[in-house]
C-alpha cells in the first residue's frame, strides 16, 4: 500500500499528526496510525473517511498520574466501611486535589509564557501590523481581499484544551520563501515562520503572481505558507485570506485538486465563524456541485442557504445555472456561462463541453439544418473553428456543404444526431473530478 495512492486528505491528516507526535508517543503513536491506515485500507474506505475528524487515542491529552491514583484509591476505599478508611480516603483526595491546583497552576503559568513570546516576536517584526498597498485594477484574483488582518494579533489558544500548548510551537523564522515540504517529524521553531513573517510573505506572493511567476512555484510556496499556519494553530482572518487567494490561483489554472483542499478548509474555517467571502466561494461550491452532478448533495446545500446569501449575486447566479441545467434550458445557461461573477466561468469551463453535446442533441432533434455560425454563437464558442473542430472531435461535423468556408457551413442535423449521442455517452455519462473530497 504505496501512501502515492493515498487521497489528499489522508496525506494532510498523517502530517498533522506526525506533527503532534513527542518522544514520549511517538512508538505507540505510530503503532495506532499504521493500524487505523490499514483497517481503512482493507475496509475500502480510503477515500470516504473524513479525515479531518479522526483522533488517534495516543495524541489525545492524558489526565495528570495523580488522576488516575484517585480513581484508584476512591474505588478500594468504596468497599472498606471503617471510618479509619472513610477518613484516609478523604486525606489522600485533598492531597490529589492540590497536586491537580498546582498543575493548573503550571499550566496557566506556561499559556502565558507562550503568549508572551508570540508578543514579542510581533513587536520584533514590525511591530505586530503590516500595511497594504492599494489594490490592482485589473486583478480578479485579490480583488476581493481584505485589505488589513484586523489588527494584526496573534490568533489566542483554546484556554479549554487541556495542556495543548505541548503540541503547538512558535516560528522563528525569518525567511520570506519557503518551499513545501511534507512532514515527517516534528516541526522545528527555526524552521517555521512567525505570524508577521507569514503575512509579508503573502504581500511578496500576491506581487509575484501578477508578475507571472510560474504556478508550480507558487503553489509549493502557498502550501509551505498554510503548513506553517497549521503548525502554530493560527485561524483567523488572515487564515481565510490565504485559503481564498490560493483557491482563485488554482481555479485560474485548473488546478482542482489544490482548489478542492482550500475549498474543504475554508468550509472548515466559516463554519467556526471566521469572515471571508462566504457568498464567493458558496455560488463556486454550488457550481462543483453541478459539475459533479450530485443533485442529492445539492438540494441538500441549497436548502441550508440563508435568504441572504441566496439575495448574493454570486449565488443567485449559481441557482440560475442550477435552474437551467434541470429544466434542459441551454440558451439562458450559455448566457449565464458568459456573463459569470467572480471566478465562476472557469468552474463551468470544466463541465461546459458536456453541455454542448447536451444542447446539440437537443438541437439536432429540432432542426434539420444548422449555420455553424448560429452554432457559435448559441453555444458560446470563442470562434467559428473552434465550433467546427468541437463538432469534428464529438464525430458530429457533418455538414451539408463541408467543403464551404465556416462561415458558409451548416450542419446536417439528421445524420449528425446519433453520433453525437454516442459521443454523450462515451464521453460525459460518468463524471470524474480530479481532488474530490
Amino acid at each position: 500500500m504505496s501512501s502515492e495512492t493515498w487521497p489528499p486528505q489522508l496525506k494532510d491528516w498523517v502530517a498533522r499528526c506526525l506533527g503532534q507526535m513527542t518522544e514520549a508517543n511517538r512508538a505507540e503513536a505510530q503503532a495506532e496510525l499504521r493500524q487505523v491506515i490499514s483497517d481503512a485500507f482493507n475496509n475500502k474506505t480510503l477515500w470516504t473517511t473524513d479525515w479531518e475528524g479522526v483522533q488517534l487515542q495516543s495524541l489525545m491529552p492524558k489526565p495528570p498520574p495523580a488522576l488516575n491514583n484517585l480513581k484508584r484509591k476512591i474505588d478500594m476505599s468504596s468497599s472498606v466501611t471503617s471510618k479509619k478508611a472513610k477518613k484516609a480516603a478523604m486525606r489522600n483526595a485533598n492531597a490529589t486535589s492540590d497536586v491537580n491546583d498546582q498543575a493548573a497552576l503550571q499550566r496557566r503559568a506556561a499559556r502565558f509564557q507562550r503568549e508572551h513570546e508570540i508578543e514579542r516576536q510581533k513587536n520584533h517584526s514590525n511591530g505586530g501590523h503590516v500595511s497594504f498597498p492599494p489594490k490592482s485594477q485589473n486583478s480578479h484574483i485579490f480583488s476581493h481581499s481584505p485589505t488589513p488582518f484586523g489588527n494584526g494579533d496573534e490568533p489566542e489558544a483554546d484556554p479549554n484544551v487541556p495542556n495543548w500548548d505541548r503540541f503547538t510551537i512558535v516560528g522563528t523564522s525569518q525567511e520570506l520563501f519557503k518551499d513545501y515540504l511534507r512532514l515527517t517529524s516534528e516541526p522545528k521553531p527555526e524552521q517555521i515562520r512567525p505570524y508577521a513573517v507569514l503575512q509579508r510573505t503573502l504581500l511578496e506572493l500576491k506581487s509575484r503572481w501578477r508578475q507571472k511567476t510560474s504556478y508550480n512555484w507558487i503553489c509549493s510556496q502557498f502550501k509551505s505558507l498554510r503548513q506553517d499556519l497549521t503548525v502554530q494553530r493560527i485561524k483567523n482572518e488572515f487564515t481565510v485570506q490565504v485559503y481564498e487567494i490560493h483557491a482563485r490561483m488554482a481555479l485560474e489554472v485548473s488546478d482542482m485538486v489544490e482548489y478542492n483542499q482550500c475549498q474543504s478548509m475554508l468550509k472548515h474555517l466559516y463554519e467556526l465563524g471566521i469572515p471571508g467571502k462566504v457568498e464567493e466561494f458558496t455560488a463556486y461550491r454550488i457550481l462543483m456541485l453541478l459539475h459533479g452532478r450530485n443533485r442529492s448533495d445539492l438540494n441538500l446545500y441549497v436548502g441550508q442557504l440563508t435568504s441572504k446569501q441566496k439575495n448574493d449575486p454570486a449565488v443567485r447566479h449559481a441557482l440560475d445555472v442550477s435552474r437551467a441545467l434541470s429544466i434542459g434550458n441551454y440558451h439562458a445557461f450559455f448566457d449565464l456561462y458568459l456573463n459569470a461573477p467572480n471566478m465562476g466561468a472557469y468552474i463551468m469551463d470544466h463541465f461546459v463541453a458536456r453541455e454542448r453535446i447536451r444542447a446539440l442533441m437537443i438541437m439536432t432533434k429540432a432542426y434539420m439544418k444548422l449555420p455553424l455560425r448560429f452554432i457559435e454563437k448559441e453555444l458560446a464558442f470563442d470562434t467559428l473553428a473552434e465550433a467546427r473542430d468541437f463538432l469534428i472531435e464529438h464525430k458530429g461535423g457533418i455538414f451539408t456543404n463541408p467543403n464551404s468556408p465556416d462561415l458558409e457551413k451548416v450542419l446536417d442535423c439528421k445524420p449528425a444526431a446519433f453520433p453525437l449521442a454516442q459521443a454523450y455517452d462515451e464521453k460525459y455519462v460518468k463524471v470524474r473530478i480530479k481532488g474530490a473530497i
